[in-house]
């Protein structure tokens, strides 16, 4: 018997020796409150990526290395190389360099290694907290990727962190295949859009003192600014393959629908799109479908007019000879009448040299307005202001156009948009944006009363009616 006791009492002694490597990083992850923390906001099936993260960053960092897999001397430190390894093809150099940083600014709670580097517990953190994290968790992250010093980081420091994330994000979108239609290669100045956006969301902080920024501006600015979050979610998402079937990356790109690529060279740009995007009222975000180019159709007012005629929802671009690009979203299909038409989802926006959005103020309601061939009315497009005083205006002898604000436009706040108050154009796009009206009759027809009209729905169920038709329906199909 005491022989027997003896063996098994060794038997258990090397069972514990082999398995004390996972038990010191379960008993580790258990010690740092902090983790299992962030830990519980993934779902239980999700918990387990979100753990091996760290693993498979490390292996493929290690197989890339000449040391080999299993040879790091940090076996359990993450280290930036590793994160090049994987974030390589889909980040530039700087930004992986900003996403290692924010990562070592984390505190887990526990010891961290001697050697430097990322431990398990960081990462875990980091993930949490750019993935499902609040604008108070992720302003530390961001001031760390600013590379701020002492509490603070500078406009330019933001500016550069914000180029970094928005290059970052136009490359991760391309190297996955998510560009939804875009070609860049046809398309406008890529950098010339980083540079621009990345001016617009900085613009929008408000410096705590001395043209600085402390993390309580950096987290009144998440909070306002949406995009900067989307961005990171993206960038960590899919340059760590974190597969999270219950909160899938942003979609930050509308549909493009049958553009004819190889005679367009358009305004748009993939990083202007990700601005524009947002700013459009929701269901009429997607698709896109080019209407009218200047590369394509030509020069002619009677086009343009004949193209976007009935066609619902568009989104105008206009390039000036002095460079100025600028436009507007009409909210309704144009049409010819000598009345302005409309409503106040309308609004203007710059885009060269600087990204904004003007939208309605109350003042009036012309919001946008197009005649031709008429003796006693203006003939032409446009959009705000009145007449002779439009803050977008196009001529219908085709060519010219004006952008009178003087200081402002009364519809929609914009100041003057061309290089010039007169000015001559250089290009204009047309793009409708949403359904064609057909389809979303189509859409319409498909709905029940219920669906059109919710007051009739509550009426109903006040009375007590039961409502046959909800249990009727052909179920929707899935757009994925």
């Amino acid at each position: 018997m005491q022989l027997f006791q003896l063996c098994l009492s060794s038997l258990s002694d090397g069972v514990l020796l082999c398995c004390r490597p996972a038990l010191s990083r379960a008993m580790g992850n258990a010690e740092s409150a902090v983790v299992q923390n962030r830990l519980v906001r993934f779902r239980p099936e999700e918990r387990p990526d979100i753990e091996s993260v760290f693993d498979r960053l490390h292996s493929a960092g290690a197989a890339g290395s000449s040391l080999g897999a299993g040879k790091s001397p940090a076996g359990e430190t993450l280290m930036i190389d590793m994160l090049k390894a994987t974030m390589g093809k889909m980040a530039p150099e700087s930004m992986i360099k900003r996403v290692f940083e924010g990562m070592c600014s984390v505190d887990p709670g526990v010891k961290l290694p001697p050697c430097g580097g990322v431990s398990r517990e960081q990462l875990i953190i980091f993930l949490a907290d750019t993935l499902r994290g609040t604008a108070e968790e992720r302003a530390p992250l961001v001031m760390a990727m600013a590379q701020g010093t002492k509490g603070t980081t500078t406009p330019d420091q933001i500016r550069g962190f914000l180029e970094d994330l928005i290059a970052a994000v136009v490359q991760t979108i391309t190297h996955r295949g998510r560009l939804r239609g875009w070609v860049p290669d046809r398309m406008g100045d890529g950098a010339q859009g980083v540079r621009l956006l990345a001016e617009q969301l900085s613009s929008e902080l408000k410096p705590s003192g001395q043209n600085t920024y402390d993390v309580a501006c950096l987290e009144e600015w998440l909070l306002r600014v949406s995009g900067v979050a989307e961005f990171l979610e993206l960038l960590v998402g899919e340059g760590l393959q974190v597969g999270l079937t219950s909160h899938p990356s942003p979609t930050l790109l509308p549909q493009c629908r049958d553009a004819p690529w190889s005679e367009l060279h358009c305004l748009l740009d993939i990083p202007l799109l990700m601005f524009l995007t947002p700013q459009l009222p929701t269901g009429y975000r997607a698709p896109w479908r080019l209407l009218f180019s200047t590369h394509v159709h030509g020069e002619s007012f009677t086009r343009l007019v004949g193209n976007c005629k009935s066609r619902g929802p568009t989104v105008l671009l206009v390039k000036d000879t002095k460079g100025h690009i600028f436009g507007g979203f009409a909210s309704h299909s144009w049409e010819v009448k000598p009345q302005f038409q409309g409503d106040s989802r309308c609004f203007l926006f710059s885009v060269s040299p600087s990204m904004c959005v003007f939208t309605y103020t109350g003042y009036n309601q012309h919001y946008m307005y197009l005649n031709q061939g008429q003796q006693t009315m203006p003939n032409g497009l446009g959009m705000g202001g009145q007449h002779g005083y439009f803050g977008l205006w196009l001529d219908s002898d085709f060519g010219r156009g004006h952008s009178r604000a003087r200081p402002r436009c009364t519809t929609y706040g914009s100041p003057q948009l061309s290089g010039d108050e007169d000015f001559t154009l250089d290009t204009v796009e047309v793009w409708g944006v949403g359904l064609p009206p057909q389809e979303q009759d189509q859409d319409e027809n498909k709905k029940s009363v219920l669906d059109l009209d919710p007051e009739v729905k509550a009426i109903l169920e006040m009375t007590g009616k039961t409502l046959h038709s909800q249990g009727l329906r052909e179920p929707e199909e899935d757009e994925g």
